[in-house]
């Protein structure tokens, strides 16, 4: 599909051969070219956005003058890998990196799949690690302030045994709002949740938990095992929307922010157990982890806690006084 008008925007850039295959127009700087027909490609068939368009017009313009190739079809994996190299010496983030990269990617497969080059020279080239993210814990003094207030209606009891057994119990949202009455065992303090992978776990509840169920079954009518644990509306299965809305809401009212989400809880849950005992297999069972590198998160989490105590308490974390 060809508009007229529509090469303005890619002067500059590499050329197609209009009969199919490729031609002596595979130079990186002949006007209109390849590059310029991946950005149609896109525009036209893929429906890519005005944003991602220019981000993919900005990296293959770099791309191609750090390259300095006279043809693309001379493109090899070593240009890939110095361009990496080039954008990490100029201090871009993984993130931007990996994004450069896809795009040199994806504008290969484009050409390869056109029969221009004979193959992709980015296709095995591994995008940099991005750091993960630590996540998010309450301390133990805020967890303890979410629970100050006695609940005054039965919407506020179903919000309280909420909370309690996401912090107790440390489950996902998923698998909160999955919970039947038959999946509870509340006189041996116990919950069976169904996680990701379909696979299931039991898991302990502590007393508060309990107490918090108990409360919120004594304003149910409905007790049948196949009935859900938790209901909204005329008695159904609450989603994981409202549990997000009537979390934020009690952290707002006793947090003074709506910072406060599901999966906080059961980061503060994880952080607050390995903390105190300093058991990480433990931990990984009670989260329902099949590999325990992916539990090895909170053990940062708990350094830091470790690190802050030391440097408040100990005599020589200051610099002397000079």
């Amino acid at each position: 599909m060809h508009r007229a008008g529509r090469r303005a925007s890619t002067a500059g850039l590499p050329s197609l051969d209009r009969a199919g295959g490729a031609d002596e127009h595979t130079k990186p700087d002949e006007a209109g070219g390849l590059v310029g027909e991946y950005l149609d490609y896109l525009r036209y068939e893929r429906r890519a956005s005005p944003h991602t368009l220019s981000a993919y017009r900005r990296d293959l313009a770099a791309f191609g003058e750090h390259a300095g190739l006279a043809d693309w079809r001379d493109c090899a994996p070593h240009h890939v890998r110095a361009f990496l190299a080039h954008l990490r010496g100029r201090g871009r983030s993984p993130r931007s990196i990996g994004r450069a990269l896809s795009s040199v990617k994806s504008f290969f497969a484009f050409l390869a799949g056109r029969g221009i080059v004979p193959a992709n020279p980015a296709g095995g080239v591994a995008a940099p690690k991005r750091d993960k993210p630590l996540p998010k814990a309450l301390d133990i003094d805020s967890a303890a302030r979410l629970f100050i207030d006695a609940p005054a209606s039965p919407l506020a009891v179903r919000d309280r045994a909420m909370l309690e057994l996401l912090y107790s119990a440390g489950v996902r949202l998923a698998e909160l709002v999955g919970i039947d009455l038959k999946d509870l065992d509340l006189a041996n303090g116990l919950v069976t949740v169904t996680g990701k992978g379909n696979k299931t776990r039991v898991a302990p509840l502590g007393a508060p938990a309990v107490a918090a169920l108990e409360a919120w079954l004594a304003t149910r009518a409905d007790l049948a095992p196949n009935a859900p644990l938790f209901t909204g509306r005329a008695g159904k299965r609450i989603s994981a929307r409202t549990v997000q809305q009537r979390l934020k809401k009690v952290s707002v009212a006793n947090l003074g922010t709506d910072a406060l989400h599901p999966h906080m809880l059961r980061h503060s849950f994880a952080s607050h157990l390995l903390e105190s005992s300093g058991d990480l297999r433990a931990v990984q069972e009670l989260l329902g982890h099949a590999d325990i590198s992916t539990t090895q998160i909170y053990t940062h989490l708990d350094f830091q806690h470790l690190a802050k105590v030391y440097d408040a308490a100990h005599p020589r974390a200051k610099a002397p006084d000079t």
